[in-house]
């Protein structure tokens, strides 16, 4: 019998402390990813029950982390070619998202993993010093560390309202 091994890793590349939580980061999505394997677009779109439609959550994913690199890790404006990935507002006036439509699977994967990417090289030129540094913003000051932790919990949550969504869109 070939029992699981259930251990967390550290990404090469990185101060090992750093390389768990980017692990965790990293687990999150390959987790998301593989559920979302073969849905259709029927399924992407839908939003029921007033609840946003997946495509909805795997943008609103992406910008947020891109956000959160961008405005809090780096302090700079965003590069052009991750802007570009994202020609609607985040969310409509009401403070809801955006829904977004007609977006293939394919697309959204294609948003997710090339924010990653950036965000990933990013946090390559941070050190264990860095990574604690408060950025100190208008609003609050907030470390690297901390937004890896709040981008874990974020997809994790919207993760679940995906996986949720999913199992009562594919009974249907």
């Amino acid at each position: 019998m070939n029992k699981k091994v259930l251990k967390i890793s550290s990404l090469t590349g990185y101060p090992v402390e750093m390389g768990r939580w980017l692990w965790a980061l990293e687990d999150v999505r390959r987790t998301l990813l593989l559920k979302l394997t073969g849905i259709n677009q029927k399924i992407l779109d839908t939003n029921k029950d007033g609840r946003q439609s997946i495509g909805s959550l795997l943008y609103h994913i992406a910008m947020i982390e891109a956000d959160w690199l961008y405005e809090e890790v780096l302090c700079k404006e965003w590069d052009s070619q991750i802007s570009a990935l994202f020609p609607f507002e985040v969310s409509t006036k009401d403070g809801s998202l955006t829904h977004i439509q007609g977006q293939s699977l394919e697309e959204h994967v294609d948003r997710l993993q090339k924010v990653r990417e950036v965000f990933l090289a990013s946090f390559r030129s941070i050190d264990l010093e860095g990574w604690r540094k408060p950025r100190i913003l208008d609003q609050y000051n907030v470390t690297p560390e901390w937004v890896v932790y709040h981008l874990i919990e974020h997809e994790s949550h919207h993760r679940g309202q995906i996986f949720q969504m999913l199992g009562q869109l594919q009974k249907e």
